[in-house]
């Protein structure tokens, strides 16, 4: 039984069609704390964030002190910057559940700001990096930055891990030395001549520490185990009365309110001289914000919103700084620990900062019991899981491009800087991506290398083979992959293989993309083949190197496909005798 079809509109009619409206360019920098709001806030998801809030800001609360120490600064400055920029990353995010505050990936850039230009070149510095990441996603350079290139991010974050775990050894050990030398291996030598003045109490309080953070995790892996090793920590010092540094001997404790905002004095000579210190942070921040976004879509099935995410980010950092605090980005670790504890909109991670100024406000006097012992512990538990051994040595399987670049990053973070790292570590990606892409790059006969047909459209059995079809006196040559800049030098190969042609055929419906440099590389050969008496013919040609040839205003004979560019052959062929005769007379 047949049933009637509506008649297909017009071409006219389905032009004038409505499609769906695209989301307005604001839309795009819209908090998800908005869309949550939107859809209807119940009682019990209120229920679950705060529970999962409570959870993470107890395992934040001691990770905050822990990374402010490793970063030269004072532990409260952890605690302000969980507290405001954990508020601020969540209340204007672009993700549901990211959690915001301190991480290891910035203590060793913190750490080499503050040794040489004070608390008040680091601010400046994050200041500018706020700035940066602001105007970095209202351009929208929010899924761009994510192309930085897995070895390299790999390579640095296992560089930090490096410098984390060295940072944290005199405390470990209760070495009695004045100050370490800052590079890598200079400090070493140096831990390794103290290593017999190591203080057994010191020693001790890290080991039971560092055992029962392992044990929980192992045994019981929902509870709080930094903030167990931690506490167990404590009590061990306090009631065996044992003489190592405390929170409390080393800095004189942590205040129990946030203190009242204020900016750092700029002038001209110092923003210049902390650009790249900004732009360092700015970098570290973006780069881990959107990964830790791309892992919370992972585990709630959700799509972040990369642009509104970099400009809370700057936001964020740039209120932690009014308010006495560190730079901040979103935090893998406690995000997942959210995600897990039942966390599902940006009121988690609000009601994670309350919480945390709720602890620093009622426990701010035991915080000076905390050994510095037991924070390093913390902080080597941090710099394991940062350093992603399985990744690193899975990328050393890799091919010698990405292992070059894992080396190089993680060599330079620890050796030399992590911007020049970061600086190095891009343009060798850039270098390596190029070269592999040239090689990618392939002029090929008409018969191809496998001498198969490789006609624009299938051929019916028994019907002649393009090889076939060319006739003497015209070359038909197949250029496979991207030509540009660092491609554009195999066009020579075109003149050695048509030297004896008088018409060249380039197939180019397998070249997807056309830059300035091939542009200037292949209007080259058409005048040098011109120079020589030989007609070119480019077949097949898609839309973008189409448009890049006709804007640059390179004359050529184009034609739509293969066939179409042989019967233009066949006739440039017929007219070259009479073209010949004709000069003769």
């Amino acid at each position: 039984m047949s049933t009637l079809q509506p008649p297909a509109p017009p071409p006219s009619a389905a032009a004038s069609l409505p499609h769906p409206a695209a989301p307005a360019a604001w839309q795009l920098f819209l908090p998800k704390i908005v869309t949550v709001l939107r859809e209807g806030y119940t009682l019990d998801r209120l229920r679950n964030d705060a529970l999962a809030g409570l959870t993470v800001a107890i395992v934040a609360l001691p990770l905050a002190m822990a990374l402010a120490i490793a970063s030269g600064v004072g532990p409260e400055r952890g605690l302000y910057t969980a507290i405001v920029a954990g508020f601020l990353i969540s209340a204007l995010g672009g993700s549901r559940v990211q959690i915001g505050g301190p991480t290891g990936a910035f203590v060793v850039v913190v750490f080499g700001i503050v040794a040489k230009h004070g608390y008040d070149g680091l601010a400046v510095a994050t200041i500018l990096a706020g700035l940066i990441l602001i105007a970095a996603g209202l351009v929208r350079l929010g899924t761009v930055i994510k192309y930085i290139p897995y070895p390299v991010v790999t390579g640095f974050t296992a560089g930090i891990a490096a410098i984390i775990f060295t940072s944290q050894v005199k405390d470990l050990l209760g070495l009695r030395v004045d100050a370490l030398p800052a590079d890598f291996l200079p400090k070493w030598g140096a831990i390794f001549a103290n290593i017999g003045k190591a203080d057994p109490a010191s020693c001790g309080v890290a080991a039971l520490s560092l055992g029962l953070i392992l044990a929980v995790r192992r045994f019981a892996p929902k509870l709080p185990a930094f903030l167990i090793g931690v506490v167990a920590g404590s009590i061990a010092v306090w009631a065996l009365g044992l003489p190592i540094d405390t929170i409390g001997s080393r800095f004189g404790g942590i205040p129990s309110t946030l203190p009242a905002p204020s900016l750092p004095a700029f002038t001209l000579p110092q923003i210049v001289e902390l650009l790249p210190s900004a732009a360092t942070i700015a970098f570290l921040s973006g780069i881990e914000s959107l990964l830790c976004a791309v892992v919370a879509d992972g585990m709630t099935g959700g799509r972040h919103r990369s642009n509104c995410e970099l400009v809370a980010e700057g936001v964020a950092n740039i209120a932690s700084i009014v308010f006495g605090g560190i730079p901040a980005t979103g935090a893998i670790a406690r995000t997942a620990t959210n995600v897990k504890s039942g966390g599902r909109t940006p009121f988690a991670g609000i009601f994670h900062a309350l919480f945390i100024a709720l602890f620093m406000l009622a426990l701010a006097p035991l915080a000076r019991y905390v050994p510095l012992a037991s924070l390093g512990a913390v902080l080597v538990m941090v710099a394991w899981n940062m350093s992603e051994i399985d990744r690193f040595l899975h990328l050393m399987a890799a091919p010698w491009g990405d292992r070059v670049l894992l080396l190089s990053t993680f060599g330079l973070t620890v050796l030399v800087d992590l911007t020049v790292a970061i600086q190095v570590g891009i343009v060798l990606a850039a270098i390596i991506f190029a070269q592999r892409m040239s090689a990618a790059v392939a002029i090929e006969s008409n018969s191809g290398s496998s001498g198969e047909d490789v006609a624009d459209v299938p051929r019916p059995p028994g019907a002649p083979t393009q090889q076939d079809m060319v006739p003497d006196g015209v070359a038909a040559l197949q250029i496979t992959g991207p030509l540009f800049f660092a491609a554009a030098s195999r066009l020579e190969e075109i003149l050695e293989r048509a030297h004896r042609s008088r018409v060249v055929i380039l197939r180019m419906r397998l070249v997807p993309l056309l830059d300035a440099s091939g542009v200037h590389a292949l209007s080259t050969v058409i005048a040098k083949c011109r120079a020589r008496g030989i007609d070119v013919i480019l077949s097949g040609v898609q839309d973008q190197p189409r448009r890049a040839l006709t804007k640059m205003g390179v004359a050529a004979t184009f034609a739509a496909d293969f066939d179409a560019a042989l019967e233009i052959a066949r006739e440039r062929l017929a007219a070259a005798p009479a073209t010949r005769a004709a000069m003769a007379g």
